[in-house]
C-alpha cells in the first residue's frame, strides 16, 4: 500500500492556491534531490553509474539544473531538448541522444554538442553518416528483442514497436560501425514503461549482459556501457507498491558478476534514463473547483483540464486526488472530476469517491511531476499553466510563468502581415 503525501500542510497549500492563479504545477525540490541521491547510492557498485534524466518527463531548466548538480545527465529526443539541456549546464557525453525518425539536422546538432548518439535502426547508420560526413567515435544502438520479451500497455509489445534494431540485425550494426572506425560502443534498450515489477528490470539486465557477450563473440566489439533505459514506474494507485530498487540493484549486481566478469567484459558502465521515478511523485497539479453539477452523474468541474494533465485521458491513468481541508471527512460521494475542454474524455477521475466537494474547494492531483505539464497542449485555445518549485528552505519560486494570449498567437500571421513562402 503506497501513501500519498503533500509537500505542504493543507492550510499552507490552500493559502498558496488562493495567492497564485490556478491551475499550476508545484514540484518538491527536497524530495526530488533525495530521490536522485537514493538512486545513485543504490547503484554505487555499478561502474560509472549515471542516470540520464529523461528530459521529456519534465523539461524545465530548474529541474534539470537540480539533477545536474547531483551528477545526472540528460536523455534527449529532439533538438529543443538538446538545446535546453545544454542551457541547463549538461553537455558532452552527459547527454544521450535517443531519437527515432530523426532529421539530419538533429543528428548534426547532437554530434556537434558531443552527445552520445543512440541509433534506432540499422538504416540510420547511413543517415547519420550522410548528415555528418563522418561517424562519431562513440555510438550506441537501441535494441528491440521482439518476440523474446513482452512489453506493457504503455510502451506496447516489442514486435509491434517502432523502436529499435532487431535481434537479427544487432550484431551487423556493430560490425558495420567497427568497420567505419568507431572506437567506443554502447547498447541500449527500452522495453517497458511505468513498470512496478522489479524482476522485469533485472531480466532486462540479463538480456543486455548476454547480448554484450554475443556481440563480443560475433562482432569482436566490446560494449563499454549499457543503457538500461527507463521504465521504472511509480505507484499511482494507493493499492500499489513502489518497485523495490534495492532488490533490483542486488539482482543486477549478481548478474554482472556471473555474466560480465567471467566474460572479461568488466568494467562495463551501467546507466539508466529514468525520468518518472525521479520527479513523478514529487509534482502536484493544484486546481480550484468551479462548479459542482448533477446530470445523470455528479460532476466536479475544475479550472484545470487535460491540457494540464493528459495522462488520464490518453491512457485511462489513475491519479490520486486530495480535497484540501477535508482529509478527515468520509469519501462518501461519487464524482467524475472534469475539465472544460470540448471533449468528453477531459476527465481526471471517473466514479471517484471523494468527500463532499463544494464550489471553491481546492483539489490537488498527485504524481504529476513527470509527463504532466510536459504533455500539455493548446486545444480549445487553453493556455499553459505556470510551474512553481517548493525550495528546500520552504520558499516557492516560479520556474515557468503561465502562458498568455500573446504567447498563444505569437507564431500566427494576421491579415496584413502574411509571409510569402
Amino acid at each position: 500500500m503506497s501513501q500519498k503525501t503533500l509537500p505542504l500542510g493543507h492550510g499552507e497549500l490552500l493559502e498558496l492556491a488562493y495567492q497564485l492563479p490556478t491551475p499550476f504545477h508545484l514540484y518538491d525540490e527536497k524530495a526530488i534531490v533525495e530521490q536522485a541521491r537514493s538512486l545513485k547510492k543504490l547503484f554505487s557498485w555499478a561502474p560509472g553509474f549515471c542516470n540520464y534524466y529523461a528530459v521529456k518527463a519534465c523539461p524545465n531548466p530548474a529541474i534539470l539544473k537540480l539533477l545536474a548538480a547531483e551528477g545526472f545527465g540528460a536523455d534527449c529526443s529532439s533538438l529543443p531538448e538538446l538545446i535546453l539541456s545544454k542551457a541547463s549546464g549538461i553537455s558532452g557525453s552527459k547527454i544521450m541522444f535517443t531519437s527515432n525518425d530523426t532529421p539530419s539536422e538533429e543528428f548534426k546538432a547532437a554530434y556537434e554538442m558531443g552527445a552520445i548518439i543512440n541509433l534506432d535502426d540499422i538504416t540510420h547508420i547511413q543517415a547519420l553518416e550522410d548528415a555528418l560526413g563522418t561517424v562519431p567515435e562513440t555510438i550506441c544502438f537501441r535494441y528491440n528483442p521482439g518476440p523474446d520479451r513482452t512489453g506493457n500497455a504503455i510502451i506496447g509489445n516489442p514486435v509491434e514497436a517502432k523502436y529499435g534494431v532487431t535481434s537479427s540485425q544487432i550484431v551487423d550494426c556493430y560490425k558495420i560501425m567497427k568497420g567505419k572506425g568507431v572506437k567506443h560502443f554502447g547498447l541500449h534498450t527500452m522495453v517497458a514503461s511505468n513498470e512496478l515489477d522489479g524482476s522485469y528490470i533485472v531480466e532486462t539486465a540479463r538480456m543486455l549482459f548476454e547480448l554484450c557477450v554475443r556481440i563480443k563473440q560475433e562482432a569482436g566489439v566490446t560494449i563499454e556501457f549499457i543503457d538500461m533505459g527507463g521504465g521504472i514506474g511509480i505507484p499511482y494507485r494507493l493499492d500499489q507498491e513502489p518497485m523495490d530498487l534495492a532488490q533490483v540493484s542486488k539482482g543486477m549486481q549478481a548478474l554482472y558478476e556471473s555474466i560480465i566478469v567471467p566474460a572479461g567484459l568488466a568494467p562495463l558502465q551501467i546507466v539508466f534514463e529514468c525520468g518518472r521515478v525521479i520527479t513523478g511523485p514529487y509534482g502536484y497539479l493544484v486546481t480550484k473547483v468551479l462548479h459542482v453539477t448533477e446530470k445523470y452523474k455528479q460532476y466536479v468541474g475544475v479550472d484545470a483540464s487535460m491540457a494540464n494533465l493528459m495522462r488520464p485521458a490518453l491512457y485511462g491513468s489513475y491519479h490520486h486526488i486530495t480535497v484540501l481541508g477535508k482529509a478527515h471527512e468520509e469519501a462518501d460521494h461519487l464524482y467524475d472530476v472534469t475539465g472544460s475542454l470540448c471533449e468528453n474524455n477531459d476527465k481526471f477521475a471517473i466514479d471517484r469517491k471523494l468527500p463532499k466537494v463544494d464550489k471553491g474547494d481546492v483539489l490537488v492531483i498527485h504524481d504529476t511531476g513527470a509527463h504532466g505539464h510536459s504533455m500539455g497542449f493548446n486545444y480549445n485555445a487553453k493556455l499553459r499553466s505556470a510551474e512553481y518549485l517548493l525550495r528546500r528552505d520552504g520558499s516557492v519560486v516560479m520556474i515557468r510563468r503561465a502562458q498568455t494570449y500573446d504567447d498563444y498567437v505569437a507564431t500566427l500571421r494576421f491579415d496584413g502581415a502574411l509571409v510569402e513562402v
